[in-house]
């Protein structure tokens, strides 16, 4: 989800505030849920409120509907262009958030990322000094180092190193091959060192069927994905994961087609996977939504892709308080523009923002149970 970035930052330090003290991570399960060759399912750890007592909630409540986390933090590049190892605040916030979902038994999905949460056609936080390319070797050093920080202190089943990647390689076709060299070498280190680690990189599956109508698409028909950008990385992507947001593109959830989704499996036979994905259930902006139509999204999801579906993410549990998420904003000074653009995503949520079920919860945890 593209504005959830700097949310997903104040997560960082309201649970490094309440989680000081040593570093002890936790090992790995001896059992893995993903080992179990059923689907998995998850959310992203973004609480309801602006609070630690939030954070805190919410992990004890993803624990009750899903099995992991998906963890998605920006590269800190200045921090890893000198070497894998050392001590940094990034290293200390990716660990209490792997610690709080061990001690929640969760298990955990990590994504790096190197774009702007708030516009994927950019880098996020890189040095002023810095080129925006991943031809530039300071990105390419700083991206791999952190990567294998990852593997080495995690161990993770999933990895993806890049999210929303089309959506880049569509505003910058100059850089596409540098980004699929770069994933290249990674992915040869990540299975040198942990050969069980599924490595992937997520593709904005709304926008590869051309569905926004965006000046970069040229001549591209909606419903006919690109499946340039996805095969370029073939045959070293381990899942072929997505995010989706159909809301935005669909006057409602009965009305995304039948065969929205299968064309994955008839264009691979690699498991597949929702990295992050949601429907509102109230309009917003444009969009439509209500709770009807995220139950048959959610049906939608599981009736045309459940054969192969490795993982799930629905991106939030509770919906945003948006009057929270404002104020921190304004304390932060943000553009007041963040927080109507975060307004667009506040709903997707299978529970209120104070904890009070939807009707799309049940079928979420009839699927979970099963």
């Amino acid at each position: 989800m593209r504005y959830l970035i700097f949310i997903f930052c104040i997560v960082i330090l309201a649970s490094f505030g309440c989680s000081r003290g040593a570093q002890s991570i936790p090992p790995t399960p001896e059992h893995s849920i993903f080992d179990s060759g059923k689907t998995t399912y998850g959310f992203f750890p973004s609480p309801p409120e602006v609070s630690t007592q939030s954070v805190f909630q919410l992990y004890q409540n993803i624990s009750t509907h899903g099995d992991f986390v998906l963890i998605q933090q920006n590269t800190a590049w200045e921090d890893f262009v000198n070497g894998v190892d050392g001590k940094s605040q990034t290293r200390t916030d990716l660990i209490n958030q792997v610690k709080l979902a061990r001690q929640n038994n969760l298990e955990y999905i990590f994504v790096i990322d190197a774009l702007n949460g708030l516009n994927r056609r950019d880098f996020a936080g890189l040095p002023t000094s810095w080129d925006a390319s991943f031809g530039n070797p300071n990105i390419r050093t700083a991206y791999k180092n952190y990567a294998m920080w990852v593997v080495r202190t995690f161990y993770p089943r999933y990895l993806g190193l890049g999210s929303e990647i089309n959506t880049y390689m569509d505003a910058h076709p100059e850089d596409a091959q540098n980004f699929i060299s770069l994933y290249n070498e990674i992915y040869a280190l990540v299975k040198a060192e942990a050969p069980g680690t599924q490595v992937f990189v997520t593709f904005q599956w709304d926008d590869l069927n051309n569905m926004f109508h965006q000046p970069e698409e040229g001549e591209r028909q909606a419903l006919h994905p690109n499946w340039g950008q996805v095969e370029a990385f073939e045959p070293n992507l381990d899942v072929w994961a997505i995010s989706t947001y159909p809301y935005f593109v669909f006057r409602s959830g009965a009305s995304i087609p039948a065969d929205y989704y299968t064309p994955l499996l008839t264009r691979t036979d690699k498991p597949v996977a929702i990295a992050e994905s949601g429907f509102s259930s109230r309009p917003v902006g444009f969009a439509q939504g209500s709770p009807e139509d995220q139950v048959a999204y959610l049906n939608a999801i599981r009736a045309q892709l459940e054969s192969r579906l490795a993982f799930w993410v629905n991106t939030l549990l509770d919906d945003f308080n948006i009057d929270s998420y404002t104020e921190q904003m304004k304390k932060d000074g943000r553009n007041p523009q963040d927080a109507i653009s975060l307004g667009t995503f506040a709903y997707i949520g299978l529970r209120n923002s104070d904890g009070s079920p939807k009707p799309a919860l049940d079928i979420w945890d009839g699927f979970h149970s099963k």
